[in-house]
């Protein structure tokens, strides 16, 4: 059983001050400190690992596939019809299922994400969720999206809703993801199946109504916010600031890279950019922060395990450079490059070598190592050998830009 302590860290959690700390880890869970001693004399700071919110984990492939240069999809629909005709589509078949969930673990890993949900039926996941580096939630209900022509995952709206309800999980649907009438009346159909509760996980919700916005924030339902997905296949995104101040609990979620962003660090700039653009004020650091840490955990039906550093919650952790003064900032303007460690469930799943006293100063063969910047890095698995298998598949030398190391150079001095 792990059982260690982060020394002298500044410790950032949810409604709490930051302050200089220590956190001590005993097994999966956060508790007193204790243990073997990691001394990060106060030039790291230690958050919550990040949670994001929405992600189709078979589509984590680039290029990214949208509309024509000039124009915008009224719906979700025309997009898969040109994602399914496109040079990308037709690269990305040459990969296994496993091959792309792999590889959209690594794309959570390498951001700091150990907790995500793939947005896709249980019968098509099950199996290969337990195989990631990185926490992808199996339990949650969940729908396509709700209109006539979603692709009919699952085994029925109101069935899945129910199991949610029954079980206390997420139920998780697309809403609301374009303009023409159906879409519009997203929130009306959840309404008329009864099913429009604290449960419902929304996702985009870029055609919403004020209206809709109130009925949601009464229902106490959350919302994933894909800004970059949203503008690049709609040119529009969700009523953030209006959704903030009616006090809907707003996540953020990268969608699949085939139309997202890499990953959530690139979405958390590009969202809190873009909410400047839109509003022509700042969205604060310390509110993304909550996004994509407790207000995940909340959407997910997860707030009494993880999302911030209390005690007896899950040891899901992150540890960043100390490159800002300001504990939020320094997290909203963190790159991949900036991550020393993250852990999951008590367990380090990527880090620093110096880390390596937490499994009292040997690698677990299960772990590899990697050079990130030239700096020798640990990690759960084999990133670096499943990137050189993807290159000899595609048959060139394909650059992902989620994976922040060229596997190529991986033995040069």
């Amino acid at each position: 059983m792990f059982e260690y302590t982060l020394s002298n860290g500044v410790i950032v959690s949810p409604g709490k001050k930051a302050h200089t700390g220590n956190l001590g880890v005993k097994g999966e869970k956060i508790v007193s400190p204790g243990g073997i001693v990691v001394n990060l004399k106060e030039k790291s700071f230690v958050y919550p690992s990040l949670i994001n919110s929405h992600d189709h984990l078979q589509g984590n492939y680039r290029p990214p596939v949208g509309p024509k240069k000039g124009h915008f999809y009224l719906t979700w629909l025309p997009w898969d019809q040109d994602l399914k005709a496109s040079e990308t589509f037709r690269e990305r078949s040459r990969l296994t299922r496993e091959d792309l969930y792999a590889l959209s673990g690594y794309k959570c890993l390498f951001s700091g994400v150990t907790t995500v949900n793939d947005h896709f039926p249980h019968k098509l996941n099950n199996h290969i969720l337990p195989t990631l580096p990185i926490r992808a939630i199996r339990e949650y209900g969940m729908a396509h999206e709700c209109s006539s022509y979603d692709l009919k995952w699952g085994d029925g709206i109101e069935i899945e809703h129910e199991r949610a309800v029954k079980n206390n999980w997420p139920f998780i649907t697309h809403l609301s993801e374009g303009f023409d009438s159906e879409c519009m009346r997203g929130v009306e159909t959840l309404e008329k199946l009864n099913i429009l509760d604290n449960h419902c996980l929304l996702i985009h919700c870029i055609g919403f109504s004020d209206k809709d916005i109130k009925k949601i924030a009464k229902a106490g339902a959350s919302v994933s916010w894909c800004g970059f997905s949203n503008m690049f296949m709609y040119n529009v995104t969700a009523k953030i600031r209006k959704m903030l101040k009616a006090g809907v609990n707003i996540a953020i979620g990268t969608d699949s890279s085939a139309t997202g962003s890499a990953n959530l660090l690139a979405e958390i700039k590009y969202d809190r950019e873009l909410y400047r653009k839109l509003y022509g004020e700042d969205l604060p650091a310390e509110k993304i922060f909550e996004m994509v840490t407790i207000n995940g955990a909340k959407a997910f039906w997860m707030h009494e395990k993880t999302g911030s550093l209390d005690e007896g919650k899950l040891g899901d952790i992150l540890v960043l450079k100390g490159k800002h003064d300001d504990p939020f900032e320094n997290l909203v303007n963190a790159g991949m490059h900036d991550i020393e460690l993250l852990i999951l469930a008590g367990k380090p799943v990527y880090g620093e070598m110096r880390f390596l006293d937490i499994f009292k100063g040997e690698l677990p063969s299960s772990y590899t190592q990697i050079k990130v910047k030239n700096k020798a890095m640990f990690v759960k698995g084999d990133p670096a050998g499943l990137y050189k298998e993807i290159r000899e598949k595609i048959g060139f030398k394909k650059k992902l830009d989620y994976l922040p190391f060229d596997p190529d150079t991986q033995d040069e001095d």
